[in-house]
């Protein structure tokens, strides 16, 4: 079987391996937890907060297959299966059954601050070691954060 070589030091690769793998399992589950609640929103907004949460889907499902392959790249197989996502992410327990627009957009507040938390952190520790998986984590923390904000604002 065919192994890709990382130009990456030993050292380096742990660190952005574990990065990456990380980010994964985050956006994999934020893409989860964002289309959840999309199913399952009701209130007098949930019309603007339905189409809101798809375009939270979309960044995280688009940055689950660049971070994928920045880490098949770099030689480490990337794992998104439910259990290793199920025991790796950082965000908290979505709520069952229907969802009230408030909750809805403070959940999605909540689990967009937990991921941008642990990607600032992937920032930080990818700096030195890999610029270019660094400057991925910038983009896709730069995009979260807008969406962050645009729900902290539903909610005012």
């Amino acid at each position: 079987m065919y192994v890709v070589k990382s130009p990456l030091s030993d050292a380096s690769l742990k660190t952005v391996s574990e990065a990456l793998q990380g980010a994964l399992v985050d956006l994999v589950d934020l893409a989860l937890v964002a289309k959840q609640i999309h199913w399952n929103v009701v209130g007098q907004r949930f019309r603007s907060v339905h189409l809101q949460l798809d375009e939270v889907v979309d960044t995280a499902r688009k940055y689950s297959d660049t971070v994928a392959e920045r880490a098949a790249a770099l030689g480490i197989s990337p794992d998104g299966r439910a259990a290793t996502v199920a025991v790796g992410s950082g965000i908290g327990v979505t709520p069952e059954g229907w969802v009230d627009d408030t909750t809805a957009v403070r959940t999605l507040v909540e689990a967009l601050g937990a991921v941008i938390a642990r990607m600032r952190e992937r920032v930080e520790s990818t700096g030195e070691p890999d610029p270019v998986s660094q400057d991925i984590f910038i983009g896709i923390t730069a995009d979260l954060e807008k969406h962050h904000w645009m729900f902290q604002a539903e909610n005012g």
